[in-house]
């Protein structure tokens, strides 16, 4: 079983997003897994990202949004996650802005975990104490913890 706890790495979390547009965000999140050697061709990688985005947002409400892609820049299955005190707007389902951002990357051959990933932080998020625990972490551990949690 996926677990997302162990996906997300401490230095895989933002707590304080830069940038409050999401295509800078998206940035911002890719470059991070670039920096942590997770990540070998950042234009791909960004650019896997922004396409799928293109399709149909990932702002899924609830103030979280999870863009997401498969990619031949990576070789496992990643997570990051940036919060947003401001909101960015991920053209959400119910128009309101994303304050919790994961970002979840993996190799076409990892389809199965990367859509289990998915599909359990999505079902994870729905729940008010996870996004008030995540919208009120202190540190990166914390977040690693309160995912720990719920799993």
């Amino acid at each position: 079983m996926i677990r997302i706890s162990e996906a997300i790495c401490e230095k895989g979390i933002i707590l304080d997003l830069k940038t409050h547009e999401k295509i800078g965000v998206i940035k911002e999140l890719v470059s991070l897994m670039v920096n942590l050697g997770l990540v070998a061709d950042e234009e791909t990688f960004c650019s896997d990202i922004l396409k799928r985005e293109n399709l149909e947002s990932t702002g899924i409400g609830l103030g979280v949004a999870i863009p997401h892609a498969r990619t031949a820049a990576t070789h496992d299955l990643l997570l990051a996650f940036g919060r947003s005190t401001q909101g960015v707007d991920f053209n959400s389902l119910d128009g309101k802005p994303s304050h919790l951002i994961f970002l979840i990357a993996a190799p076409e051959e990892k389809k199965s975990h990367y859509i289990m990933a998915l599909a359990r932080l999505s079902k994870m998020l729905r729940k008010e104490d996870m996004r008030a625990g995540l919208s009120k972490a202190t540190s990166a551990q914390e977040v690693i913890d309160i995912l720990k949690r719920a799993e």
